[in-house]
């Protein structure tokens, strides 16, 4: 074979495996997710083990996630496309569907099944009735989210009109509720971890009872994401769903003590002893889902609630913005 022949097909193998090397090193990308949370919470537990375990990074996934601070921030984000994924109240897809969206939002993998808020009162209470309530000062959460929602069904459940039987406080923002209360604010708050465990901590008010155990299952805080993201990119759906599952799994199997260790690197501010307690009561009380399965009982309770609190135009059938699939093959 003459010489050119030779440096012809030593070429020829030198750049196909060039070309073979790009192939695989592409393959071997990370594929980035940009994630919008709605609020920073230890309510979302399995979220932070996820990250901080490298379940996502296993699954060949580079999670950008960002806190959106509030519902509507959080879904006007996932709308525009500043984010790919967001993690919010279920019934942020619902309003979104009630407007007749052309791209809807599909819940894929449910992260909370119950409320997260508890019902914490200025002074000690030795045997707490619901009716211990009326005519009291009650300071509430925002109209038209999950924690007032959940709440106000809680308290029509026991016979309390919010509207009526209350001193009802609902317009005071979602991060100075709290400050509002220990300045003197209401003889009752609807308040999330770790706020009420810090408050008993101080003195400065007593948890009595919960409205995750009183409201039920719910979907109350999911990954959901545009229907258009699902159909282009399903094989990142399923990554990222698999990656929460292992995540539930894992805050399962371990105590409250492991778990407050694994997430508190992203709670840098907040004691271990604060961080052992909230998750404790969260995971006692089965606030953290045990699978990403967005159950239709759980739905029909979300459309009751949301029914309740006069926020619904009409039913969102549950298979119109619910896709169980990815969370189905996870568990496979």
């Amino acid at each position: 074979m003459k010489r050119k022949s030779w440096i012809g097909l030593l070429l020829v193998v030198m750049l196909s495996g060039m070309v073979l090397s790009a192939c695989s090193g592409s393959k071997g990308e990370s594929v980035k997710v940009k994630v919008g949370e709605v609020t920073r919470s230890m309510f979302y537990a399995p979220e932070y083990v996820a990250l901080a375990k490298g379940f996502f990074k296993d699954e060949g996934l580079d999670v950008d996630l960002q806190t959106t601070a509030g519902g509507d921030k959080t879904m006007t984000a996932l709308l525009s496309g500043v984010i790919d994924v967001a993690l919010v109240g279920s019934e942020t897809s619902v309003y979104v569907a009630q407007q007749g969206a052309d791209d809807p939002v599909i819940n894929f993998a449910q992260l909370t099944q119950t409320d997260g808020t508890f019902l914490v009162s200025r002074k000690p209470v030795d045997s707490f009735n619901w009716d211990q309530l009326k005519n009291s000062t009650f300071l509430g959460q925002r109209k038209g989210g999950m924690p007032q929602m959940a709440g106000e069904f809680t308290l029509k459940k026991h016979g309390i009109n919010p509207q009526a039987d209350l001193n009802l406080i609902q317009n005071i923002d979602f991060a100075n509720i709290a400050t509002a209360f220990a300045s003197g604010t209401g003889d009752y708050v609807q308040l999330f971890e770790p706020q009420a465990s810090i408050f008993e901590k101080e003195g400065k008010g007593h948890v009595i009872a919960s409205f995750g155990v009183e409201s039920g299952k719910l979907p109350y805080t999911v990954f959901m994401t545009k229907k258009s993201f699902i159909d282009k990119n399903s094989d990142t759906v399923q990554k990222f769903t698999n990656a929460v599952h292992k995540a539930q799994m894992w805050v399962q199997e371990n105590s409250p003590e492991a778990i407050a260790d694994t997430i508190l690197p992203y709670f840098k501010d907040t004691d271990r002893d604060i961080a052992v307690s909230v998750v404790k009561r969260y995971k006692e009380q089965g606030s953290y889902a045990t699978d990403p399965i967005l159950d239709e009982s759980e739905w029909n309770n979300l459309m009751d609630v949301m029914s309740t609190a006069g926020e619904l135009k009409s039913k969102v059938e549950y298979k119109s913005i619910v896709d169980t699939s990815f969370a189905a093959k996870s568990m496979k």
